[in-house]
């Protein structure tokens, strides 16, 4: 079922490409804009891809949808609500503009990541532009057909890095029935405990976070089975019907905080980390968003002793020069990346540095 009204803008985007390798000139690839704070920032002359937009096809009975990556989530989201179906992972929107080759290429997902997994898990294929202005198209509709679907993971959270994410299919999910968010008041070495005790039992769990002295889990799934779980569970409702709304979207006033955002991953039961400042512990306390005026390289050290990895994920732009974005790699990784890079993008024209300043 074809739904797009938009004019194609692949030929477009490629003479942009071409020009640009042209004129050697590098640059940084814009949708909807709503996470141009994440990563690092750049000079390179801004590629505006919003307009390349619409759903190309969506068939509800096969739980697949095809959609221009200048497509906002906002028009996703309601395409699939009213079929009864939506993106499993929950993908943070920050903003009402916010896009579908956005979320694909920052990789990130909203609270029910541990549950039902990570945008990765969902992404069937992709075409894209290389660097050489050619058009690519990786994997398919399908979950079984795997040619190229390790190149269409790759896509996924490379930040725009590799090339211009043309269009994307997805595999999405029935609505749940019924949902229900349960209330403990506790602490945090009690909730970490229990996030993870509650994820490893086939219960209708799908979040769980820890906030200043409250744990909150949620339950989706048919009723009879959530209500069923809640009396085993006891607790108390909770009265916000959009805090999983919020904390996918930093809307809660946890996030209003001028400290820098760090975005931690740690193993599952991790203890608290022994560093200062505000801290929300999701996804059953393996994400945990801190903010901190530590010093960068003690946060990073702590986090990498626990087995995890930290993201500078929201400060301003000297700090972000001074320490970088992303957790360092090892120097054989570095060297991995860089090939990479090179494949697709041999001049380096799609968003030098966002990631690390070698690439």
């Amino acid at each position: 079922m074809a739904l797009s009204e938009d004019l194609d803008q692949t030929s477009e985007l490629q003479e942009h490409v071409t020009q640009a390798g042209t004129d050697n000139q590098p640059l940084s690839i814009q949708g909807g804009g709503s996470k141009s704070f994440f990563g690092m920032p750049s000079a390179a002359t801004e590629l505006d891809v919003s307009q390349h937009r619409g759903i190309i096809s969506y068939e509800p009975t096969e739980l697949v949808i095809t959609a221009r990556s200048g497509t906002t989530l906002e028009t996703l989201n309601k395409v699939l609500a009213e079929n009864g179906q939506m993106l499993p992972f929950e993908p943070p929107a920050f903003s009402p503009l916010a896009t579908l080759g956005g979320t694909t290429a920052c990789g990130l997902s909203g609270p029910a990541r541990p549950y039902k997994g990570a945008v990765r898990d969902y992404v069937l294929g992709c075409q894209i532009i290389n660097g050489k202005a050619q058009t690519l198209r990786f994997g398919g509709q399908v979950m079984k057909n795997v040619a190229g679907y390790d190149v269409t993971r790759l896509m996924t959270g490379s930040m725009g890095t590799l090339g211009i994410l043309l269009d994307t299919s997805l595999k999405v999910l029935p609505l749940p029935e019924y949902e229900l968010t349960l209330e403990h008041q506790t602490d945090a070495p009690s909730a970490l405990e229990k996030m993870q005790a509650l994820a490893g039992e086939s219960i209708p769990v799908t979040a769980s976070a820890f906030l200043e002295g409250k744990m909150l889990t949620r339950l989706s799934g048919a009723k009879y089975a959530v209500t069923a779980t809640a009396k085993t569970l006891g607790g108390e409702p909770s009265t916000d019907n959009n805090f999983w709304a919020k904390l996918r979207d930093h809307q809660l006033d946890f996030f209003n905080n001028p400290m820098p955002l760090w975005r931690i991953s740690v193993p599952a039961l991790t203890p608290e980390l022994q560093l200062t400042g505000d801290c929300l512990y999701d996804w059953a306390g393996t994400q945990r968003w801190l903010f901190s005026n530590e010093d960068s390289p003690k946060i990073r050290s702590t986090v990498e002793s626990a087995g995890g990895h930290a993201q500078l994920f929201k400060a301003d732009d000297s700090l972000k020069k001074n320490v970088g974005v992303f957790h360092p790699l090892q120097p054989a990784i570095m060297e991995l990346h860089k090939k990479i890079k090179h494949e697709f993008d041999p001049q380096g024209l799609f968003n030098p540095h966002r990631m690390y300043s070698d690439i």
